[in-house]
């Protein structure tokens, strides 16, 4: 692969786009575009009531997907230049081709770590656990029946990642006359596929790498994949129809700022929750910045909060310039397709980071609150997706389904531009829209459907 095809400043799908026309000359570039889109977008917007770790957290320090979009987002830029300053500095051939190679890493890299969760359903990872749940369970079998295997896999293995590819590159025909999804360049589409599959594998194709942990696209953008990874240039792995793709360079940076993001800033959450001992959580974060001894003891602390910011910040401070290197010295193989790990194994605490993950798994994502509100999203998203799977295939179209089908708005429905719309195409049209809710909009929808709890005013 080569860097300047990889960089393609082309926005999606190479279709003519409304400009606004004013009088004075652009001031950003075409990736700090990419990353101000999302930000000014819906569904970037609806992050802030999305789950993290606490679902329907009442107390305003714990990260919510966007906080925690932001944050990752940050490092992906810090990552983004110096990793583009390393191979800027170690080939002065690729310094005179691409002299502004790492200000792109950057912008693009944090452009694609803000897009990084856009596509999550409600309740944090249970979410996925749950839609997936409902579409192999025997309520939804009357459903699935009449599609292909490869469109169930998409349900019954419902992934967040290819839901927020859909939603990057998708446009409602019965919402608007665009094609283009939020337009954003090539190069931030390849950097946020971190998974450049389809549910369904080749088997001969397959490497085990990590880029094959999960699936990028459903069945329905496979088009678009394909025209995404043509533009790029992404190498293929096995037959060229197979769907499965070498990852784009920059999406190991996106991976990475996630990677250090939710493990060290979630971890921090369970300490200022009180579910892990803090002077634990402390001696353990202390231990990866390998400080000679007596640094510590020079600073006066307020209290262990004070120390805890200030230990997060300087281990994210230094980890991020070792993945870099990381990132410097595995590029020439990224770039050939022979590269497909994470690089956050290859740092030498990895071991202690793997230790923080399983802390925060025992103490904080297993703790009573999240259990409890996250089995209760099993019941919420399989209620809402059978009360209105059952509405549109409804021959009989009761007072009920009409009513239901009433309180879908027209771009999940399959009427007006949409009314050829297949089964697969309504069934995901409807994930799109429980999948979109945030975690309150879910319950209180699913509240009203099930006569539990009227709307406010009444």
């Amino acid at each position: 692969m080569s860097w300047r095809q990889l960089l393609s400043r082309r926005r999606y799908p190479d279709q003519p786009q409304l400009h606004i026309v004013g009088d004075t000359p652009a001031v950003r570039g075409a990736f700090v575009a990419d990353y101000d889109r999302v930000v000014f977008s819906s569904a970037f917007r609806r992050l802030q009531r999305k789950t993290q770790v606490m679902p329907l957290p009442e107390t305003d320090f714990v990260h919510t997907r966007l906080t925690h979009s932001l944050e990752t987002a940050c490092v992906g830029r810090s990552l983004g230049r110096l990793g583009g300053r390393k191979l800027l500095e170690a080939d002065p051939e690729l310094a005179q081709e691409l002299p502004t190679l790492d200000h792109d890493f950057g912008d693009i890299v944090a452009a694609a770590c803000l897009t990084h969760d856009i596509g999550n359903p409600p309740f944090g990872y249970s979410g996925e656990h749950a839609i997936s749940a409902y579409f192999a369970s025997p309520e939804a079998a009357a459903y699935v029946r009449t599609i292909s295997e490869a469109e169930r896999a998409d349900l019954q293995q419902f992934e967040g990642n290819a839901a927020g590819f859909r939603m990057l590159t998708h446009t409602y025909a019965a919402h608007s006359t665009g094609t283009a999804g939020l337009g954003l360049t090539y190069a931030t589409l390849g950097a946020f596929s971190k998974y450049p599959r389809a549910s369904v594998l080749d088997a001969e194709a397959q490497t085990g790498g990590v880029s094959e942990k999960r699936y990028g696209y459903f069945q329905s953008e496979k088009a678009r994949f394909r025209h995404v990874a043509t533009e790029l240039g992404l190498l293929p792995k096995g037959n060229p129809g197979s769907g499965l793709y070498h990852r784009h360079p920059l999406a190991f940076l996106v991976e990475a700022a996630d990677d250090l993001c939710y493990r060290i800033i979630d971890f921090e959450d369970g300490l200022k929750l009180g579910l892990i001992d803090p002077q634990l959580g402390l001696s353990l974060l202390r231990s990866m910045l390998n400080d000679p001894p007596g640094r510590p003891a020079s600073i006066q602390w307020h209290d262990w909060r004070e120390e805890l910011g200030y230990v997060r910040a300087r281990l994210i401070g230094r980890l991020v310039a070792e993945i870099a290197d990381l990132f410097a010295l595995h590029a020439p193989a990224m770039l050939t397709g022979q590269y497909d790990q994470p690089l956050i194994k290859e740092l030498d605490c990895w071991h202690e980071l793997h230790e923080v993950e399983m802390l925060s798994v025992e103490k904080l994502y297993r703790s009573r609150p999240v259990l409890e509100i996250e089995a209760a999203g099993f019941e919420v998203l399989g209620g809402l997706l059978d009360a209105f799977l059952h509405a549109t295939f409804d021959p009989q179209r009761s007072h009920r389904s009409r009513k239901l089908l009433d309180l879908l708005p027209a771009q999940f429905r399959a009427v007006g531009p949409q009314q050829e719309a297949t089964a697969y195409e309504q069934i995901m049209l409807l994930t799109d829209f429980v999948g979109s809710m945030t975690d309150q909009n879910a319950l209180s929808l699913y509240r009203t459907i099930k006569g539990i709890a009227l709307p406010k005013g009444y």
